[in-house]
């Protein structure tokens, strides 16, 4: 359509031209003394249109010869880009295929070519930006290769390169490429230093939390790693079952590396609710409260938020995390020579009748009975859980049990059976 318009504009044009010439009748006299010049109005018309024309291809022909110079030195400044954009491409290529030599060695060209440019005065904007992106693939390249001086050298001219105005703000990115080399080298203090200098915003970017919960790992500082984590998870970075993993094997850790009775109080304060209440963690403070000298009777007030739950919502704890508290439970009776307090037995009573059939609750209730010295309902309980009992330890232990139990009273041929069962169990686990 818009074609169409410009034809029928033009044909307009034409018609109206050929209408002003043919019937124009006027002339224009120029007077040169001693001459005089009739030229018609048609051939003035002309001539200036000619006139015009030409004095503009004239000029045209001026600017492009006067702009030659530029021209050639954009086309110069072109050629360069591409040739140091063609190194760079290089040197990434050869970095992703694992050809580290050369990768460095396409960087250093690129790099080259750079300070020839810069000599030449030419400057543009990218430049500083090209410099250190070339400086930093020569240092992954020569960290690749186990060369630490050439390392060092390409970082230090990477990060002096990204100080500069126009470099993009790239000085976060080598921060963090200088974390991960001090990981790769298991060098943790170097890590956290690095750590340390980037801005409180890329601090708490994901990766920057990832490299961290890393280096607090490999530093030992489990306060360091359990706070990580906990932001970590609160961004999403992983899977809610991962996440509750990563939280349950870190505050695990913390509370194993407690040397006092004083530091492990301190650490289980520290501890957020949520994680107080896993089964694995409480079964784990509690027995290293044991093993540290502590009183049953604060290790069983860390269990109480995890045996609470057991009676509300026994579907939530696996057989393992049951014989796990089971256990720790059973440490505590053995490790005072008091009485069972009388809440905690009227709390195992409860569990006991809530659910006659769980085997593993039927084996602490016998426990607890041997503890209060009922030796009649101690060998009740543990008899009717034997059978139903698929822990091997939980089983050798209850017949140690019963063989003492027999021993007491004086029936030697069940203690022997008992004690022949217990060993047979235990041979069975180590098969």
């Amino acid at each position: 359509m818009r074609v169409a318009l410009w034809f029928l504009g033009l044909f307009g044009v034409a018609v109206a031209l050929a209408l002003f010439a043919s019937n124009n009748t006027g002339t224009i006299t120029v007077f040169w003394p001693p001459h005089r010049v009739d030229l018609s109005l048609n051939m003035v018309v002309l001539l200036l249109g000619l006139l015009f024309v030409l004095m503009h291809l004239a000029l045209k022909a001026l600017s492009a010869l006067f702009a030659l110079p530029a021209q050639a030195r954009s086309w110069r400044l072109r050629h360069q880009e591409r040739v140091m954009y063609a190194a760079l491409l290089d040197a990434l290529s050869h970095f992703v295929a694992g050809r580290f030599l050369r990768a460095r060695k396409a960087a250093q060209t690129l790099l080259s070519h750079e300070a020839a440019l810069k000599q030449t005065g030419e400057d543009w904007p990218h430049a500083a930006r090209l410099r250190v992106l070339a400086n930093l693939l020569a240092a992954e390249s020569s960290q690749s290769l186990q060369d630490r001086q050439a390392r060092e050298l390409y970082f230090q001219q990477a990060m002096t390169q990204a100080d500069a105005r126009h470099a993009g703000g790239v000085r976060e990115g080598l921060l963090l490429r200088a974390v991960r080399w001090s990981l790769q080298d298991q060098e943790a203090h170097a890590a956290l230093q690095w750590l340390n200098q980037l801005p409180s915003g890329v601090a708490r970017r994901t990766v920057a939390l990832r490299l961290r919960l890393k280096v607090a790992r490999m530093a030992g500082k489990n306060a360091l790693a359990l706070e990580t984590a906990r932001l970590l998870a609160k961004h999403r970075a992983f899977s809610p079952d991962t996440a509750k993993g990563l939280l349950r094997s870190l505050a695990q850790e913390w509370l194993q590396n407690a040397f006092d009775l004083e530091q492990l109080a301190q650490v289980w304060q520290q501890l957020e609710p949520y994680e107080q209440s896993l089964p694995e963690v409480a079964c784990a403070a509690a027995g290293r409260c044991l093993r540290l000298g502590g009183t049953a009777e604060l290790a069983f007030e860390w269990l109480l938020p995890v045996w609470e739950r057991l009676l509300s919502v026994p579907e939530d704890f696996s057989q393992e995390q049951k014989i796990a508290l089971v256990r720790v439970m059973e440490n505590g009776f053995s490790s005072t020579e008091e009485a069972i307090d009388f809440h905690w037995l009227s709390r195992i009573e409860r569990a006991q009748m809530l659910y006659p059939g769980d085997a593993v609750l039927q084996y602490l209730a016998g426990v607890a009975c041997l503890h209060l010295q009922l030796w009649g309902k101690a060998h009740q309980m543990l008899t009717l859980a034997l059978p139903r009992l698929q822990d091997a330890g939980l089983e050798a232990r209850a017949w140690q049990i019963l063989a003492d139990l027999a021993q007491r009273q004086g029936d030697d041929a069940q203690a022997s059976v008992a004690w022949r069962n217990a060993a047979q169990v235990r041979l069975r686990r180590k098969v």
